[in-house]
């Protein structure tokens, strides 16, 4: 069975994704979940970062094993094409039979906002009201989506971007703010989805109990925050291993992590009251099977 694209948006929703998403999280750090680290070749079709990229993720987990092809094409962009694209195959465990092949792509973009709004639901400060939003491209949107409904209080959205116009066209679209990248520094939450391969915000703007959602610059050498921001910050991350190895923010800031966030959701560990924390995401296998499990039992259930 094949599922277009179109299918997993019929069938795939926050209100079921992110309890799905908490719970595989809880799994993978008590090592439940088997899942390598994923394997990264290099396209080689353009120079500098243009240079696309093509990674192979595969996970077991519970009664399904899976795995995802996804590229990153930066310059896709100009051609009007999505940047990410992904596949992915989900199996069955006991026999290793075929149960679908999916389309990726909305997948992996409404997992990584299910991601943020976990970590949100258990890091953010009492009280919480304002979203500063670094970005205006797919995950923007996504986030918008997401951290709205696991935290509706979020009603001041203050959006930047590098480009003016694209900041304010989503703004108008999500009912938010376009405003100076130090304002939305300052906001209670701050979420970082750039492609930048540069810091673009500094420690300084932030206040003294944000919480950060680092989810752009995935890659040893990119970084979206500088090293104020990254050491001045609690740092819990979805994958101890995967930060450490994939995220610039913390391997060239020599940040350590202080939790997983599924050792956090377990009452494992507990993050510090009244103290700024980062939360760091580059994305897992697990998260990909945990919805493309509901994407499966959806229209193996006929409820479509």
């Amino acid at each position: 069975m094949y599922i277009s694209e179109e299918q997993v948006r019929a069938v795939l929703g926050y209100e079921a994704l992110i309890p799905a998403i908490r719970q595989a999280l809880i799994e993978y750090s008590p090592g439940s979940v088997v899942q390598p680290a994923r394997t990264i070749l290099r396209a080689g079709n353009a120079e500098g970062e243009d240079n696309g990229w093509f990674a192979v993720m595969p996970v077991i987990a519970d009664g399904e094993m899976a795995v995802k092809t996804v590229t990153f094409f930066p310059g896709n962009a100009a051609e009007g094409l999505p940047t990410h694209m992904a596949t992915i195959v989900l199996l069955n465990r006991a026999t290793g039979q075929p149960l679908a092949v999916m389309d990726g792509r909305l997948i992996t973009e409404m997992r990584t906002a299910a991601v943020s709004a976990v970590a949100l639901e258990a890091l953010a400060p009492p009280g919480a009201a304002s979203l500063g939003i670094l970005g205006s491209g797919v995950q923007a949107r996504a986030h918008i989506e997401a951290l709205r409904l696991a935290r509706p209080a979020l009603g001041d959205v203050r959006i930047w971007s590098r480009n003016p116009a694209h900041a304010e066209r989503l703004a108008a679209a999500a009912g938010a703010r376009a405003v100076s990248i130090e304002e939305a520094a300052a906001a209670d939450v701050v979420l970082t989805v750039t492609s930048s391969p540069r810091p673009v915000l500094r420690g300084c703007w932030l206040s003294p109990q944000a919480l950060v959602l680092a989810v752009g610059a995935v890659g040893a050498h990119l970084r979206e925050l500088d090293d104020d921001a990254v050491l001045g910050c609690w740092l819990a991350a979805e994958s101890r291993l995967g930060v450490e190895t994939e995220s610039g923010d913390v391997v060239l800031s020599g940040a350590q992590v202080c939790a997983e966030l599924g050792e956090i959701l377990a009452g494992k560990i507990a993050a510090p009251a009244r103290r700024r924390i980062l939360f760091k995401s580059v994305g897992m296998a697990v998260e990909d099977l945990a919805a493309a499990r509901l994407v499966w039992q959806a229209y193996r259930s006929g409820t479509t």
